[in-house]
């Protein structure tokens, strides 16, 4: 909506309140924060044609923002009230969010928005302690520890209550030279029970640390640990003075040896030598490594150009046929792809990587460096090829799917980040992805591929190789060579076409929009026409709940997604009961 000249401007809206609760979702009660916001009864209400909320993941910088089309017919509601607007927003624990309303149309010179800024508490919180994603954390365990140990033994008996959402979990301890711990299944046993050794003697304090690591389904190998310090100085009958003494002689022993070092290193240093070189028996030896087991990787991609689209292609080719490894790719099956849809898709696979050890590899270029600026709210950006593709952008859901994962620290294994050096840059590397390792492809695929069969390259003493992926050889296969060519005709296309990524992009097409007006209803009628418009579709998701409080009827109409970002609909508000909306 175009801005007016400040006087032809309604004033701005006020806070009503921000509140952190739980709502019932079709997969159970779900945190949300509840912003509502009023209209100010003043003479500019009448001017009002709208309002525009956006509410931004300061954890993972998503955004969702959200314009409401509407004119009122009076300062207050048919119950004398102020004109009051809620919206509902699916929230994270521990992420922060700033939010923003305003009026439209809005002025051209300065303006009336309203900005708010509040902190989601963790699981613990009474508020949210209740929600599905919470108990999938642990929200709800309560482990009492219990510890007793064995008489004349050197053993303790750990006992536990299991949980839920937990199938499995890990006990151990810190005693002395022993660091023993054991895995322990729930089955259909709510109290358990695990027998660890200690050794009591070689123990310098007077507790020992019981730790229980669980594993929840939401957080899997990060769950938050439970902890127990259980005292056993009474147990012991070495005495105190036997304790001093071992700790005397200990110190003297390692003064006599350092004594003895330090000697031995001033008579070394007194004599005069020819320098010693080092010999090849000291050098790292190189080892030929022999793949034993396919592995599983999930190529994510932006289809930048049809020539960058034949180099993933053929990327994927040389990776099945001279590496021996089993290729995800959306091109490679779109049949299935159609039919899940992209999000299903991608869900699908994310979780069968993240079960196992394969990989999911990021190949960055100009795209996903433009897609991702989107993202965080910069121009739209609409590529030649996936308009042309079936299954048209599967990235910009993919960056939505991964990102708040893999920013997670524990999740840096499971993802490769690389690009293509003779044609893209350490510039189109997205922010986040910055924090992990990048690799040059094909300079640095071997180390790549050591990534994705989860083996180290380097070892003490030896060198891992493997025949034909370095830079130099990779192209004496027949798929190398199609990939060093594929390369290479687009390093030379680039070359003769330095805009080539702007001649790549598409200028939207204006949305014809649907007339969804009545005729005004001058016994205060209030028609609204939601224009639902998705910054970035991503989990920070709405679900319910855009009231007009104080208005009684609301004829309530569904909402179904559709190809284009937008959403519509007329909803009309008479005197007399209030429902609520719910945005699918």
């Amino acid at each position: 909506m175009d801005k007016v000249p400040r006087v032809d401007a309604s004033t701005g809206p006020e806070w009503d309140s921000v509140q952190i609760k739980t709502s019932m979702d079709r997969d159970g009660l779900v945190p949300i924060m509840k912003v509502a916001w009023r209209l100010q009864a003043d003479g500019s209400i009448f001017k009002i044609r709208g309002s525009e909320i956006t509410v931004i993941d300061e954890h993972t910088n998503q955004s969702v923002c959200i314009q409401f089309h509407y004119s009122v017919g009076g300062l207050e509601t048919p119950d004398q009230k102020r004109w009051t607007f809620s919206l509902d927003v699916v929230v994270e624990p521990k992420h922060a969010y700033s939010m923003a309303v305003f009026h439209l149309p809005e002025p051209q010179v300065g303006h009336y928005r309203i900005s708010n800024r509040t902190s989601v508490p963790g699981c613990e919180d009474q508020r949210i302690k209740q929600a599905q994603l919470c108990q999938e954390n642990g929200s709800l365990w309560d482990p009492k520890i219990t510890a007793e140990f064995f008489e004349g033994k050197d053993l303790i008996l750990v006992g536990f209550n299991s949980t839920e959402y937990s199938e499995k979990y890990r006990v151990f301890t810190q005693c002395g030279s022993l660091n023993p711990s054991q895995w322990v299944l729930k089955g259909n046993r709510t109290l358990l029970n695990v027998t660890l050794e200690c050794d009591l003697s070689q123990l310098p304090q007077c507790k020992i640390l019981i730790t229980i690591q669980p594993f929840f389904l939401r957080c899997r190998n990060n769950c938050e640990t439970a902890k127990m310090l259980l005292p056993y100085c009474q147990n012991i009958s070495t005495p105190i003075s036997m304790t001093w003494s071992r700790s005397v002689n200990i110190c003297v022993g390692l003064l006599l040896i350092f004594g003895g070092f330090l000697a031995f290193a001033l008579q070394k240093a007194t004599r005069r030598g020819p320098p010693i070189t080092p010999t090849s028996a000291d050098k790292q030896q190189q080892e030929v490594f022999q793949v034993q087991k396919r592995k599983r990787v999930l190529i994510i991609y932006s289809l930048d150009h049809l020539l960058y689209k034949n180099i993933v292609l053929k990327f994927s080719a040389f990776l099945a046929t001279k590496c021996g490894t089993d290729v995800v790719l959306d091109l490679l099956d779109s049949t299935r792809l159609g039919v899940l849809g992209s999000i299903q898709w991608l869900e699908w696979h994310k979780e069968q990587m993240e079960s196992s050890s394969d990989k999911i590899l990021i190949l960055c270029s100009r795209g996903v460096r433009a897609k991702w600026r989107a993202m965080c709210g910069g121009k739209q950006v609409f590529l030649r090829e996936d308009a042309l593709s079936p299954i048209g952008d599967t990235l910009t859901p993919s960056l939505t799917l991964l990102v708040p994962s893999f920013i997670r620290s524990a999740s840096f294994e499971k993802y490769i980040v690389a690009y293509f050096d003779d044609i893209c840059s350490d510039e189109d590397i997205p922010l986040p992805f910055k924090i992990t390792v990048r690799y040059k492809l094909m300079k640095q695929f071997e180390e790549v591929f050591f990534r994705i069969l989860n083996t180290e390259k380097h070892e003490p003493g030896r060198v891992k190789q493997i025949d034909g992926l370095s830079e130099d050889k990779y192209h004496e296969c027949p798929s190398g060579r199609a990939l060093r060519d594929a390369i290479e005709a687009f390093r030379e296309y680039q070359l003769e076409h330095p805009h080539w990524f702007q001649e790549e992009l598409l200028e939207r097409s204006e949305l014809e929009e649907e007339a969804a007006t009545e005729e005004y209803d001058e016994q205060q009628k209030m028609t609204i026409a939601d224009h639902l418009t998705y910054c970035v579709l991503n989990s920070v998701q709405m679900i319910s709940d855009k009231e007009i409080q104080g208005v009684v009827t609301l004829n309530k109409t569904n909402f179904q997604p559709v190809e284009t970002p937008q959403m519509y609909s007329t909803v009309e508000f008479y005197p007399r009961t209030v429902q609520s909306i719910q945005l699918l």
